[in-house]
């Protein structure tokens, strides 16, 4: 682009959101000729967000550049070629996320346990359930456990009712 400053939308953690949202500043405020990705399916998989992204550069008068792809969005072919790749974005999106939602149902109907393994010592489970079954309250349960420093699962120092009902359900 000639003239101006070119804004980084580059995908690199190093970078701060700060320096992320100053950019987008630049933008709005016209200092910039241009926002520069290193990777046009970086910056949106939404065919919505996207959209709303070009209208915002055509009303302000800036381009979208994509150096993976060589896109350049202040001419017509590169605008309607920025438009069917995020099409396509959105379109490999939703087929990971019906993959993984598939393949988590696998999971779990063949009997898998997913998610983090528990990590309640088996004695603090047992104690829970002992209390539990003489009929004490989910918080009388987590203040007995607190009153006696019992570590959480995650090594916290309170418990709390909730994960106390938690851990019983899962358990039982």
């Amino acid at each position: 682009m000639r003239g101006g400053r070119a804004a980084s939308a580059d995908s690199n953690e190093r970078r701060a959101s700060a320096a992320r949202a100053g950019g987008a500043r630049a933008l709005e405020a016209g200092e910039t000729k241009a926002l520069v990705v290193a990777k046009l399916d970086r910056l949106s998989r939404s065919m919505l967000d996207f959209a709303g992204l070009m209208a915002m550069a055509h009303e302000q008068n800036w381009a979208l550049v994509a150096l993976d792809c060589a896109v350049d969005t202040s001419t017509p072919a590169g605008e309607a070629m920025a438009h069917v790749l995020a099409t396509f974005g959105q379109f490999e999106r939703r087929l990971i996320g019906q993959r993984t939602k598939e393949a988590l149902a696998a999971k779990k109907a063949a009997g898998i346990r997913l998610g983090r393994p528990p990590t309640v010592p088996a004695t603090v489970v047992r104690r829970m359930q002992r209390q539990r079954a003489r009929g004490e309250t989910l918080r009388a349960i987590a203040e007995s456990l607190n009153r006696d420093q019992v570590a959480t699962a995650q090594g916290g120092k309170r418990w709390y009712a909730a994960t106390v009902r938690h851990v019983l359900i899962r358990t039982s």
